[in-house]
């Protein structure tokens, strides 16, 4: 076993403001607290203690106490759970949709960081705890986007009609879905494991909450991973408040709508704030509160309430009011005594403007970590990628350009026209200084001739590259064979791929490798050849 890594810019799949990000430019100071180096955690620890108070604390334990109710659960848990009463205890939370059995590879990487940078944060300030927690997205309603996960090529996919919060949804159909897995595994001790993982989360729960719940206990309670499901009454009602400014004064709109215009100077907006960034829940039911006509109504629905009404609603059913995108990281903050967020690249971009709200309404911003990225590899693999003179970073270019630079490589043809291409450029040179001192009226039809030649160069280019392409048929194929394995229709592999595949190959040793290589704070993309 071996690693390798890659930075994050060189590998073309992370924005310029996730680059930006990592290489902390003063263009983003404005919209992060502390950028995420140990030496930060002591301020955001001692901002965060100050904002926590022991009732917080008290709601917290005891929900996740009547949620753990049942389950299998491993003394590192069960004492991470406790010691979240104590006053120097802290959380590392990342989140993730309640995808169909843990949907693509990185919801492995999200969690790992979290366990890691808990252990790495307990090293550095011995003093304090700090407990690592999975925050289920049980309240999101986009079943489209979690129904399936990829194995073997294929998609593995729930079918079924689906309305309101995923989390609630009963588990039926699930019983067809898990007898085509288990025809794919095949026949192997790890094989059956999986099986009896999917099985015992899937066919022997009522609803998705609880078999996700169930799904990364089992793959994580050894390393004291703490799940939540937001969607609780008690919870919720130490939230009512913020709903309720958000209700009354569209808070959240003006703060973001603000931090939007000045972000959007330099980088793409990753998400745009509505007037009312909360749904309304109720059974088969997540839809969008407005405010129109001097009433605020729930959006395909006929419910609809004065200002006092929906005031009364909340504080009788906090759990039916339902954060969006924009206020659900709000919410986190509000109810966990939490130092860091560790995200994806999407998802850090919108955490990115929010920073002015949590100032708005006095709730300290936590620090935002980018998950670890992981690229797998085979003994197998690595081996042929270096027998083909195959660099990491060449791995990770876009298919054609990949192919052409291999082919201009392995070719014993020079298909580089760069040299005539600045012979030609130097020759019109000496043409515009002719037509700048007789006769300025055919400086355009010389720039119009120079493009003429040059693209005409290039077009000779392509074609001799296209005809060594096929002359190195065999070597373009095996190449592009060993991309396409490496990143699954032409993405990276933990988007992609489920675990399942390297559990196959791994089995028990897989999770151990991820928590033993991967350094959360490291800032690359790291390259595992196991």
């Amino acid at each position: 076993m071996s690693v390798e890594s890659i930075s994050f810019k060189k590998t073309g799949y992370f924005s310029s403001l996730i680059c930006d990000y990592l290489e902390e430019k003063n263009e983003l100071k404005e919209f992060v607290h502390h950028f995420p180096k140990l030496e930060n955690f002591k301020n955001q620890i001692k901002e965060k203690s100050s904002s926590v108070n022991v009732e917080t604390r008290a709601v917290l334990v005891n929900t996740l106490k009547q949620q753990y109710k049942g389950v299998d659960t491993s003394d590192l848990t069960h004492q991470n759970i406790d010691t979240l009463n104590l006053e120097n205890t802290f959380t590392i939370t990342t989140g993730h949709q309640l995808n169909l059995f843990t949907g693509p590879l990185y919801f492995l990487y999200k969690i790992v960081s979290a366990i890691n940078l808990s252990k790495e944060l307990k090293e550095t300030y011995p003093e304090y705890n700090f407990v690592p927690v999975y925050w289920m997205a049980t309240e999101d309603h986009d079943f489209d986007e979690i129904n399936y996960f990829n194995f073997k090529g294929r998609k593995v996919q729930w079918n079924r009609e689906s309305q309101g919060a995923v989390g609630e949804l009963s588990l039926e159909g699930l019983d067809d879905v898990f007898n085509l897995y288990s025809k794919a595994l095949g026949i192997s001790k790890n094989a059956d494991y999986l099986r009896d993982l999917f099985n015992n989360a899937y066919l022997k729960h009522t609803n998705l909450a609880d078999a996700t719940r169930y799904l990364a206990n089992e793959l994580f309670k050894d390393y004291g991973l703490v799940i939540i499901d937001a969607n609780d009454t008690d919870l919720k009602k130490q939230f009512a408040p913020y709903i309720e400014d958000e209700l009354l004064n569209q808070t959240s709109f003006k703060s973001v709508s603000g931090t939007n215009k000045n972000l959007s100077k330099e980088y793409n907006i990753q998400v745009n704030p509505r007037e009312i960034n909360v749904f309304y829940l109720k059974e088969n039911l997540r839809e969008r509160i407005v405010f129109e006509d001097d009433v605020y109504k729930v959006l395909n629905t006929e419910i609809n309430w004065s200002k006092s009404d929906i005031q009364k609603e909340l504080l009788e059913h906090p759990e039916r009011f339902s954060p969006n995108v924009i206020m659900r990281p709000l919410y986190q903050e509000v109810i966990l005594p939490n130092l860091c967020y560790i995200g994806g690249g999407g998802e850090l971009a919108y955490w990115f403007q929010l920073k002015q709200f949590f100032n708005t309404v006095n709730v300290p911003f936590p620090i935002l970590l980018l998950r670890n990225s992981v690229l797998i590899r085979t003994k197998e693999q690595a081996d042929k990628l270096k027998r083909l003179n195959v660099s990491n970073e060449d791995i990770f270019l876009k298919r054609d350009v990949f192919i052409n630079k291999k082919v201009r490589q392995i070719s014993n043809i020079d298909i580089d026209f760069s040299p005539q291409k600045a012979h030609l450029e130097a020759q019109f040179k000496e043409l515009f200084t002719l037509a700048e001192q007789t006769d300025k009226s055919f400086i355009g039809a010389v720039k119009a001739q120079e493009a003429k030649q040059l693209k005409g160069l290039e077009h000779l280019e392509k074609r001799l590259l296209k005809a060594q392409k096929k002359t190195l048929a065999d070597q373009v194929s095996r190449i592009t064979e060993l991309q396409e394995q490496l990143f699954p229709s032409q993405s990276l592999q933990e988007r992609n791929t489920n675990f399942s595949e390297f559990y196959l190959e791994y089995g028990q040793e897989l999770i151990p490798n991820l928590i033993k290589n991967l350094d959360p704070l490291k800032d690359e993309f790291l390259i595992l050849n196991l």
